[in-house]
């Protein structure tokens, strides 16, 4: 064998050992590719994101420990009068009272199950819409519009509990108590947004 004989076997040689490696690797490749895809699909590895809202039953007792919540503010004049029929004339009292009402919920007075959380999704059971103070007109604010005659402690609170009266019936109204119920989802559906939960529940005691 001469010397071009062997310079030619010796190129084949090599171009087989290349065509073995390239032929190894192809196939590695096409193995660790088919590995991968089924093993993610089949066994769900990889990177995934949990939708599910770690709340700690010490953040729910946060929240309830807040208390009163407040979601509308209501300000009201009432003018009210008296008149006490005499023998020769009449006497009169007229006064001015003012107030604020609030309206919102006490979540003291919520079930102990009132937030209930299931993956990203919550269900909150708010107390239903009431007065949170019952002490809402302002004194110090009351004034005599009109006053003839001598009138008694006595006669002023019967005047005071009929401002009173009247205050009540002319801010809970089904309007306001509707508006304030609005606020309330409101205010916790942002809340719970806030906190991760993507479906939520805003529901009241009463339903």
């Amino acid at each position: 064998m001469n010397s071009k004989d062997k310079l030619r076997l010796r190129q084949l040689a090599l171009d087989s050992k290349r065509l073995t490696v390239a032929i190894f690797s192809i196939v590695a490749f096409i193995i660790v590719f088919v590995w991968l895809f089924f093993v993610k699909k089949d066994n769900s590895l990889g990177l995934e994101v949990s939708r599910d809202i770690n709340v700690t039953p010490e953040q729910i007792q946060s929240i309830r420990d807040i208390g009163e919540w407040e979601f509308l503010s209501i300000s009201n004049e009432e003018l009210v009068d008296t008149v006490r029929k005499g023998f020769l004339s009449n006497d009169e009292l007229v006064r001015i009272y003012y107030g604020t009402l609030r309206l919102g919920v006490n979540l003291h007075q919520a079930s102990p199950r009132w937030l209930q959380a299931s993956g990203d999704s919550v269900t909150v059971t708010l107390p239903r819409i009431g007065l949170l103070d019952r002490d809402f007109i302002d004194e110090a604010r009351t004034k005599s519009f009109y006053e003839t005659g001598r009138w008694s402690p006595a006669d002023r609170e019967k005047l005071y509990h009929k401002a009173y009266r009247q205050m009540v019936a002319h801010s809970l109204t089904k309007e306001n108590m509707e508006t304030a119920r609005q606020n309330a989802e409101e205010q916790f559906r942002q809340m719970m947004k806030a906190m991760g939960f993507r479906y939520i529940d805003i529901k009241f005691e009463e339903e």
